[in-house]
């Protein structure tokens, strides 16, 4: 919701405010937005044209990470979300923040750690 104090709100007012630089793709902007549209729970609870208004809100107060022509370097235990560890990686991010267990089994790949929304907020 866009109002109350969940960790993933504080990001996002966080990047809003410019208490850090917020990296985007358009394959992650792209992912958010079928996963939301894509699950029934979800697709009931979030309108479309609110799901636009997070993607534009984000894209403001992003930096976009050019798309990634060249196949993803395989990383983790999960194919799907080696685009994500390879954007950090291109963006120069200090931080991937995921609720995906998958990734944060990882921990760090380079100079790039993996950190629950919970762990980020409390690091800003």
């Amino acid at each position: 919701t866009p109002q109350g104090s969940s960790p993933i709100n504080m990001i996002v007012e966080a990047a809003i405010v410019g208490i850090f630089t917020l990296l985007v793709s358009a394959d992650l902007l792209e992912e958010l937005k079928r996963r939301i549209a894509t699950k029934p729970y979800r697709a009931q609870r979030i309108e479309s044209v609110r799901i636009e208004l997070l993607v534009d809100t984000l894209l403001a107060n992003a930096e976009t990470i050019p798309t990634i022509e060249e196949p993803f370097p395989e990383v983790g235990r999960d194919r799907k979300d080696d685009y994500l560890i390879a954007y950090g990686h291109v963006g120069q991010a200090d931080y991937l923040v995921t609720g995906d267990e998958d990734l944060l089994s990882l921990k760090e790949v380079g100079s790039l750690k993996i950190v629950t929304p919970r762990q980020f907020a409390d690091l800003i």
